[in-house]
């Protein structure tokens, strides 16, 4: 019996290594694959699109919010896959009635490279883990000298409309943000604005924002809006223009700020391209 300790402190044992894994994460599905586990994985969100055959050839077990809990159960896991920020704790609780759920948390890119280790341990897939580790590795030590030279701008990354909301700190987008020297004015989840203050307004990782106040409450240089998971256009664009001074605003790809595990490495390239646009 093996002992393996989750992102969140849980200790799991396994008499032998898990073969048939329940993957709750659209990315962590992507890592999986690209760790070589694809005819381990047998049940995935209706969300995950990467790699785009799994929707084909693997069971679909519901959403990351509302899973299908017998659907689950009938697949007989010997793993389930979770996240802290993705899957409620309600869902992972009466999935650990199932099979142990693993649970990660991933807010820095150490984060993400402790993910990758973790999962090469845990699925015996250690010299994989290790080659995604050291060309992430590789490809962040490039991006920091490309960007080290590069002016800090301000910008607000939105990531719904209807009400508008935005990405916040202690978030894998807020420090994908900082990576790209992009200040990012909700980051203190709070206004600027002295007496009209509204601390309540402003809580959480992912606090909706009255766009009205952009100016007084940071007024980007940029305005980043995300692919997903809301269908962003240019009536959204227009309006959210007209309330900052001459913002930039910019549609961007949601899977290279948000997505972690070995997407991460596609990301570095595409923000590359995103500063040479902003030139």
């Amino acid at each position: 019996m093996k002992t393996f300790t989750d992102q969140l402190g849980i200790s799991h044992s396994f008499a032998t290594t898990p073969k048939r894994i329940v993957s709750l994460v659209p990315s962590q599905t992507e890592l999986l694959y690209d760790l070589g586990l694809e005819e381990s994985i047998i049940g995935i969100t209706k969300f995950c699109v990467h790699p785009f055959h799994f929707k084909l050839t693997k069971k679909i077990v519901g959403g990351t919010k509302k899973v299908h809990y017998e659907k689950i159960r009938l697949l007989q896991p010997d793993i389930i896959i979770a996240n802290k920020e993705e899957n409620t704790p309600e869902i992972v609780e009466e999935l650990s009635k199932i099979c142990p759920v693993w649970v990660t948390n991933i807010i820095s890119i150490e984060d993400n490279q402790q993910m990758i280790a973790d999962f090469g341990v845990l699925f015996n897939k250690r010299t994989e883990a290790q080659k995604w580790i050291d060309k992430i590795n590789f490809a962040l030590a490039d991006f920091q000298q490309f960007i080290k030279d590069k002016p800090i701008n301000k910008v607000a990354y939105f990531i719904w409309a209807n009400p508008y909301m935005v990405a916040g700190g202690d978030t894998f987008i807020n420090e994908l943000l900082k990576l790209n020297k992009f200040e990012n004015i909700y980051e203190n989840n709070d206004t600027r604005g002295g007496a009209e203050r509204s601390v309540a307004k402003y809580k959480g990782r992912y606090p909706e924002v009255i766009i009205q106040k952009m100016r007084i409450q940071g007024d980007p240089d940029l305005v980043l809006l995300s692919s997903e998971p809301f269908p962003f256009n240019d009536e959204h664009a227009f309006e959210l223009g007209r309330y900052t001074h001459h913002a930039k605003t910019i549609f961007v790809d949601g899977e290279m700020f948000s997505w972690y595990g070995s997407r991460l490495l596609k990301a570095f390239a595409y923000f590359k391209k995103i500063h040479q646009s902003i030139i």
